[in-house]
């Protein structure tokens, strides 16, 4: 059988479910490269006060790990972390990983079928098969607004928190109020001097029926497995069903809206404030989230909602389109991560030294959120339009690591040199997949996270996990070209021009 060298970048979620499989398989000639010194990707970036998951934890885990003893419905951060440090040392990958060694180019080697890899510091790498773990929320971004260079306090992103920089006292303004702001602003709020939220746009939220596990339910699910599985089970179709809720016009749709509207007037008694909470985009055009304490926080009386735009920063403070001045020391940025430039600032080069920039120019997609027509054994997890609003993106993670599993399994028991999805094949699936989009909530009007600038959804899934679990069961072998056959001492001087046929 041919040897096959499997390169691994990222070692998050993604890379870690990668590895383990791959060593349950039987390959052992892989690295997870990972530009940071430690491991966890999101759930070590994200450490600012209040960070938990808003997947239920039973579910936000390993199908084949399953954890009895999760503190909480909802996890927070550090133990989600800790989950996923005791995996890599339960299943021995700790010996395959290389901290501190980020990636900033592979370019495809077509007479060799071998992508070579460039290291920030400058090392060169090969590996035959090259796996994406880096996902769509790595990069945070910062909006640029005139005079933030000139801006004399301290300020940050929620996913760089700094930890030493004490709020107690001070005069602090959050710019953004989506998922990582709705679990911040509650903690840091009593602690502040002053709090300023500076809203955009106004999200559906609904509650969060988050509770501490006893005792006895962990004991239970420990000594009876099959009770944590069906568990688990319970929550997946709940979760499942939810999708309905993204659907246009869809009775859920209207159910979840009438359950947030009531969630709001419940917890905030200011008329103005509840009018500037009430969102105006349908729901399901931009993340809906969950939160129990968030309303509550904004009624404080050290705390302010601003809706106006903000026109420029200063040394010591905000300036809004409608002439204020909002005196800070410290500007927290809760505005999200940079998700539809996929694998930026990374440059791949595929056959003809063509770049996945010039592949992208209308925007990112992919066959099946996984692999580029052009990019031979390049394979992305979590990569354009797996991204989910209903449930759990582990469940997504795996189906895509069974699938890479079985094509690198392929390529190593009938020694192929590379696969590479035809353009045809990826061509007529991302036109399905539009069609299907545009039945969304995600194609309303809107801006968001899953959009391009130019309106085109590139990070959504656009249906159940059951429908992609189903089309990634098993690689569709006539969507492939393959690399010639050649001998290894062939290989080595092939041209580049060799033709490619199907399987």
């Amino acid at each position: 059988m041919r040897p096959v060298r499997i390169a691994i970048i990222g070692a998050g979620i993604g890379g870690i479910c990668m590895g383990i499989q791959l060593l349950k398989a039987g390959f052992h000639d892989f690295t997870l490269y990972e530009k940071a010194d430690s491991l966890g990707g999101t759930w070590r970036d994200n450490s600012y006060p209040g960070a938990a998951c808003d997947i239920r934890s039973h579910l936000y885990s390993f199908s084949f790990e399953p954890n009895p003893d999760w503190s909480r419905s909802y996890a927070p951060q550090a133990e989600i972390l800790a989950y996923l440090e005791h995996c890599v040392d339960k299943y021995g990958l700790r010996q395959h990983l290389r901290f501190r060694t980020e990636i900033a180019s592979a370019r495809f080697d077509e007479a060799r079928g071998v992508w070579h890899l460039r290291t920030r510091a400058g090392e060169e790498v090969e590996a035959d098969v090259v796996v994406s773990g880096v996902g769509q929320l790595s990069i945070p971004r910062v909006p640029a607004l005139p005079g933030l260079e000139s801006f004399e306090g301290t300020w940050f992103h929620s996913a760089r928190w700094r930890h030493d920089h004490d709020l107690t006292g001070r005069s602090v303004a959050v710019i953004g109020n989506g998922a990582s702001a709705i679990q911040f602003i509650p903690e840091i709020a009593p602690r502040v001097g002053r709090l300023r939220v500076f809203q955009r746009s106004a999200h559906w939220i609904v509650p969060k029926w988050d509770r501490q596990g006893t005792v006895l339910e962990k004991n239970l699910m420990r000594r009876v497995p099959s009770l944590e599985a069906l568990y688990r089970s319970a929550l997946y179709w709940t979760n499942e069903s939810r999708f309905l809720v993204m659907r246009k016009k869809h009775p859920m749709n209207k159910l979840f809206e009438l359950v947030a509207r009531m969630h709001l007037r419940r917890h905030v008694s200011s008329p103005a404030l509840r009018e500037a909470l009430t969102p105006t985009d349908p729901v399901g055009c931009k993340r809906a989230l969950l939160s129990n304490d968030y309303y509550p926080a904004l009624e404080r009386e050290n705390v302010e909602l601003v809706t106006s735009g903000i026109e420029r920063i200063e040394s010591d403070g905000v300036i809004t389109r409608d002439g204020r001045k909002h005196p800070v020391d410290t500007l927290i940025f809760a505005t999200g991560f940079q998700t539809t430039t996929f694998l930026t600032p990374m440059e791949f080069h595929g056959l003809g030294g063509r770049t996945l920039g010039e592949a992208w120019k209308d925007g990112a997609e992919a066959y099946l959120g996984m692999m580029v027509p052009g990019f031979p054994n390049f394979f992305m997890l979590y990569g354009p339009n797996t991204n989910l609003g209903h449930n759990s993106i582990i469940l997504m993670i795996e189906c895509q690591v069974r699938y890479v599993l079985q094509c690198v399994e392929a390529m190593r028991e009938r020694e192929l040199p590379w696969l590479d999805v035809k353009p045809e094949a990826a061509a007529a699936f991302n036109a399905e997949l539009r069609r299907e989009l545009e039945k969304t909530a995600w194609s309303a009007g809107c801006g968001s996270w899953y959009k391009t600038a130019e309106g085109r959804i590139t990070n959504n899934w656009a249906s159940f996990t059951v429908d992609y679990d189903r089309r990634t069961r098993r690689p569709d072998w006539m969507a492939f070209h393959e690399g010639p056959r050649q001998a290894p001492e062939v290989r080595e001087v092939a041209s580049s021009s060799a033709r490619a046929r199907s399987i």
